[in-house]
């Protein structure tokens, strides 16, 4: 197993490899013997999980307080490109800047949330019913919708193993959502569904008159200083190539179709990093109060109503204060994507093996996080 460990601090990558060294110089004797003591246990859990994780290749990307901490290593021989310097899939965790995204609209007052999706999508639509599906309901998975359309899995069928979404257009999601039986009472059940938020990214589009990627660069990506971040694969050079369940056998680059709102983006750790961090400080520009909104419970459920959401992120508690987390899964790769503002720490696991039973990733990254 191959592998590789850096540590810096906050700043472009991959920067002045002296930058670290220069971070560290200012501190007193004392606290340097602090942060090289966090700095081995780190480490040496960084490697742990990095060896359970066993996939071709795995990334482990940690914040503290603005230092970073980068874990590669996997089963497969290292790529080209270093893997720090890939873009992954990060699947549904894609959710997370679809979230920020509406949560940044409805603060520019671009949108409320409340619009009716199915007039976004068809404004000459004389009637809508008496509880019509909004753009609330299908972020926070509350819109009645089933998880994919019902044709989906039949279309998809002969090319199932590959690109299962490639054959699910933008217009058969939106024609699929407008030809529906209406869900009895939106807002009440929760249910996630990738067919939803792939509805809310059209109905978003449409109702700003904006391509879905052209308003996630220029109200989230640029903003943010996400070059690295994309929707589409461009070649070996740029994106981590993924890995069937065997580990060996490689998939294509995820398509993903008509749902690029649920799942298509792909990110460097770097970028992840950077998205995180700004989460736990949001920065002085116009996105902190949507930075600020996304960490706001909206709805609980389950026993005890004990499983907490955002618009954007699963939220669970611990004894210093609220976790934040999504995860994603394509046809060849996985993604975790957390942070703790009590602890200041950000982590974004990534790695180029398709999900399978008793798959230990997302439990090897989730604890990482907690335990922080």
């Amino acid at each position: 197993m191959s592998s590789f460990l850096l540590s810096t601090a906050a700043g472009p990558w991959p920067g002045d490899p002296h930058d670290a060294d220069d971070f560290r110089a200012g501190r007193s004797e004392e606290t340097g013997h602090d942060e090289a003591a966090q700095d081995e246990e780190l480490h040496r859990r960084l490697k742990a999980a990095v060896d359970a994780v066993d996939a071709p290749d795995v990334v482990l990307a940690v914040s503290r307080h603005g230092r970073r901490t980068l874990y590669c290593g996997g089963t497969g021989p290292p790529p080209p490109t270093p893997r720090q310097d890939l873009r992954y899939e990060l699947g549904s965790a894609s959710k997370t800047l679809t979230g920020l995204l509406l949560a940044q609209l409805i603060r520019l007052g671009v949108l409320s949330g409340g619009e009716p999706a199915a007039l976004c999508l068809d404004p000459s639509r004389r009637r809508i019913g008496p509880a019509p599906v909004t753009l609330a309901h299908l972020l926070t998975h509350t819109s009645g919708l089933p998880a994919l359309p019902p044709d989906f899995f039949l279309r998809a069928l002969p090319v199932w193993h590959t690109a299962p979404y490639a054959r699910y257009p933008a217009e058969r999601v939106i024609d699929a959502f407008l030809r529906r039986r209406p869900a009895p009472r939106p807002g009440t059940r929760w249910r996630y569904s990738n067919f939803g938020v792939a509805v809310l990214g059209h109905a978003v589009a449409a109702a700003t008159g904006t391509p879905w990627e052209d308003l996630l660069t220029e109200q989230i990506l640029r903003p943010l200083a996400l070059d690295d971040t994309a929707l589409h694969a461009h070649g070996p050079d740029t994106d981590a190539q993924g890995h069937g369940k065997d580990g060996r056998t490689p998939v294509p680059a995820f398509d993903a179709g008509g749902f690029q709102a649920a799942g298509a983006v792909r990110a460097t750790p770097h970028d992840l990093l950077t998205f995180l961090e700004a989460h736990l400080e949001p920065p002085d520009t116009r996105l902190a109060g949507a930075l600020r909104a996304v960490r706001t419970p909206v709805l609980r459920r389950g026993l005890g109503h004990r499983h907490v959401h955002t618009t954007a992120w699963f939220r669970h508690p611990t004894d210093g204060g609220p976790l934040y987390f999504h995860g994603g899964a394509t046809l060849g790769q996985q993604a975790f994507l957390g942070f703790r503002p009590d602890t200041g720490t950000a982590l974004a696991a990534l790695c180029t093996r398709r999900f399978r039973a008793n798959d230990p990733f997302v439990s090897t990254a989730y604890g990482l996080l907690a335990d922080a």
